[in-house]
């Protein structure tokens, strides 16, 4: 892998970033805590993935964890301010709640590659990406309503029955129950279940997947997806669809496709 790291990101304490071309690999590396997240982890996550919608070199991010587990959630031995009363217990609820929306808000798709414990929080930052590929020894649950708090955080009460229906996603969201890596497949909660050692393999192969579409499209096909999983009508996710068609069309992009496509080549897309 060849790394180019801005100097603020590599004054990053609880995440390790490399850049291999046109993909970021972000992985929490906090592995002596199991990658649990504490404010230092938060404040770093904010400031990655709010740099990353002016970032148009980065078109897939990969995100993973270091050690034995992709993330157990929030770090219950670091000061609980949560509990500090209704407006500090907010700013700090909103200290990771903001990791969530700028996920959703950059416009690269991000691929989780999940292994080991999912909890909590880590479950929050897997359903937060597009995409989830699942190592055998995944655990996966929404650890908080075991805490005396609700099953309602961090955007799992919205991801979550998106994901694998309204039964599923109450089950796990009222019992904390865990949910491994196979019936995660059966359910559509990952996308894949591969060997551990192959985990890197089977992101790595996606995103190269990913980078073969015109950036633009791909852009706005993460974008497109968000907006229809809420549109009110088949009319209004009909109205972004063909905006995006012609954006892309008018670009050159569908021009550049169907050449390639006649002469048998991978396609060279400008870049935007």
């Amino acid at each position: 892998m060849s790394e180019t790291v801005h100097a603020a990101e590599t004054r990053y304490e609880t995440l390790r970033l490399t850049r291999d071309g046109a993909v970021d690999w972000l992985t929490l590396n906090r592995p002596e805590r199991l990658n649990a997240m504490d404010n230092r982890m938060c404040d770093e996550l904010q400031d990655y993935f709010g740099g990353l919608y002016t970032r148009h070199a980065t078109r897939v991010v990969v995100l993973r964890g270091a050690g034995r587990g992709f993330c157990a959630g929030v770090d219950l031995k670091a000061p609980q301010e949560v509990s500090a009363g209704p407006a500090p217990g907010l700013r700090a609820q909103r200290r990771v709640t903001e990791v969530i929306l700028r996920m959703r808000r950059c416009p690269q798709p991000i691929v989780c590659l999940v292994h080991g414990a999912a909890a909590g929080g880590g479950l929050a930052l897997a359903l937060a990406s597009d995409i989830r590929i699942a190592a055998a020894s995944a655990r996966m649950n929404v650890g908080m309503v075991l805490l005396g708090l609700t099953g309602c955080d961090a955007g799992i009460s919205y991801f979550l029955p998106r994901a694998v229906g309204t039964s599923v996603a109450a089950e796990l969201m009222m019992t904390g129950r865990f949910i491994g890596a196979e019936r995660a497949l059966r359910v559509g909660l990952v996308s894949d279940v591969v060997a551990e050692d192959g985990l890197e393999a089977a992101g790595r192969a996606l995103a190269g997947e990913m980078l073969r579409t015109a950036p633009l499209g791909l852009r706005l096909t993460k974008e497109g997806l968000g907006l229809a999983l809420d549109a009110p009508s088949l009319e209004a996710a009909v109205t972004i669809e063909d905006r995006g068609q012609i954006l892309c069309a008018s670009g050159g992009y569908f021009r550049e496709g169907m050449a390639a496509f006649r002469e048998g080549r991978a396609p060279s897309y400008p870049d935007e």
